[in-house]
């Protein structure tokens, strides 16, 4: 008979068997001159680092490293497996895995070195959405880049506030085009308090929620509901001066690589009851061409 205590049983043998092979595999990565140590010439018989070799590097016991290795059913900490990441030469995604097969909570996410040149290619990425309307979004919601759809439906400038938690709550032009702005508010507040929670110890968001409270009492009022909701997708309803009617679902994407990233792409609807009919995609094509590109350089109401 299979049991709850079985399926946790098998499920922790084979977390601790891949421990296992993990470990082994990335000592014999780093070469003894990579540590700092005599590469030992003709005695040693496989490259690498031997297990007590990487025992006197991290500061811990012979024999606990071996029982680390061995995969068996230990107590560690953190700081442990950080001198072992250390002497291991761990990127920040193999530190990660490292604390998830040891059974502990992984620490927060890093950015590598080598990833963070990676705004050109969103640039493309986001350009490419286009005529739907795309920006990306730094952990506190900080606005880092967008594309020309973005500034012609939802009104996004240069001039504005960069934060767009801040933008949803005080920019008049895009309040007077968002229809749903009322529907959407506290779904916005709850997933911004989502990624609050992410980062606890963060005094960034606090600095955020604190200007947003000041300039916005519908905001201070939906902060203190402590609703909370994943990021996701969100319906909106935009009034666009020239075009009319828009009904677009935004949807937040995350990039393993950049963690620190979050990009946003809205993707046409059709409408609800008598809006049914709307077109929302020929709209957004109609913006982004030659003649709505015109249409948008002369003045009109919001």
């Amino acid at each position: 008979m299979v049991t709850a205590s079985s399926v946790e049983d098998a499920s922790k043998a084979r977390r601790l068997g891949e421990l296992r092979e993990f470990l082994m595999s990335r000592r014999a990565r780093v070469s003894p001159a990579e540590a700092g140590l005599p590469d030992g010439g003709a005695r040693r018989r496989t490259p690498g680092l031997r297990r007590e070799e990487v025992a006197v590097l991290a500061g811990v016991g012979a024999s606990w490293y071996q029982w680390l290795e061995q995969g068996r059913d230990i107590s560690v900490s953190p700081q442990v497996l950080d001198s072992v990441a250390r002497v291991l030469r761990l990127s920040g995604a193999e530190r990660r895995h490292l604390y998830v097969l040891a059974g502990l909570n992984p620490p927060r996410p890093e950015v590598a070195r080598d990833d963070q040149a990676m705004c050109e290619g969103l640039r493309r990425l986001i350009d490419t959405w286009m005529p739907q309307p795309a920006h990306i979004m730094d952990a506190y919601w900080n606005c880092v880049m967008y594309n020309d759809a973005a500034a012609a439906v939802l009104g996004m400038r240069s001039e504005t506030s960069d934060n767009c938690l801040l933008t949803f709550f005080t920019d008049p032009i895009y309040r007077a085009r968002a229809s749903s702005w009322e529907r959407n508010a506290p779904q916005v507040v709850a997933m911004y308090r989502a990624a609050c929670s992410e980062l606890p110890e963060d005094d960034g968001f606090a600095a955020v929620v604190e200007e947003a409270r000041a300039v916005s009492a519908e905001f201070a009022e939906l902060w203190e509901r402590r609703d909370i909701l994943p990021g996701g997708q969100v319906a909106k309803e935009i009034e666009h001066p020239l075009v009319g009617t828009l009904f677009l679902e935004s949807t937040q994407l995350k990039v393993p690589a950049r963690p620190d990233l979050t990009i946003v792409l809205h993707t046409p609807m059709p409408g609800a009851g008598a809006d049914a009919g709307v077109d929302t995609a020929g709209k957004l094509a109609w913006l982004a061409s030659p003649e709505g590109r015109r249409g948008a350089m002369r003045p009109v109401a919001v």
